[in-house]
């Protein structure tokens, strides 16, 4: 996987400049973060080769379906619901994947400390153009 994404990011960054270390162009870190993670990849590869361990078990489909779901819900909700709507369907949808999940206090602040920490991070500090309640709560 690591591979593939790093061929991928390579891939696209082929047609930009790439530049030197002290004058970077546009494919600079590009490339070079895609290299890197196709050298990962390779390593991973190696790795799970050459070493002895026990074999996967059976691919969690319920989970991997509900955090898909998640994530698919945060786009979609993004400029109709807002951030922190969003944010709240993704935190708690992820976590309901997991058979430990449980709906507990402690939980519920880490969960309202992160949309916080968005918020701050990427509408306060970066300026992006997101909706804190979108369309649907009248903004």
């Amino acid at each position: 996987m690591y591979f593939g994404f790093g061929a991928i990011a390579f891939w696209i960054a082929r047609d930009y400049a790439f530049g030197t270390a002290s004058r970077m162009g546009a494919g600079y870190f590009p490339t070079v973060l895609s290299g890197l993670l196709m050298f990962f990849g390779v390593l991973a590869l190696l790795r799970g080769v050459t070493q002895r361990g026990a074999p996967f078990g059976a691919f969690a489909w319920k989970p991997a379906l509900i955090i898909t779901a998640s994530t698919l819900a945060f786009g979609l909700l993004l400029t109709r619901a807002g951030l922190i709507v969003s944010l709240i369907v993704l935190i708690f949808g992820s976590a309901s994947a997991s058979a430990k999940f449980r709906f507990e206090w402690r939980a519920t602040l880490l969960a309202l400390g992160l949309i916080a920490f968005c918020v701050l991070v990427f509408i306060k500090g970066l300026g992006l153009p997101m909706p804190l309640f979108g369309s649907w709560f009248g903004e």
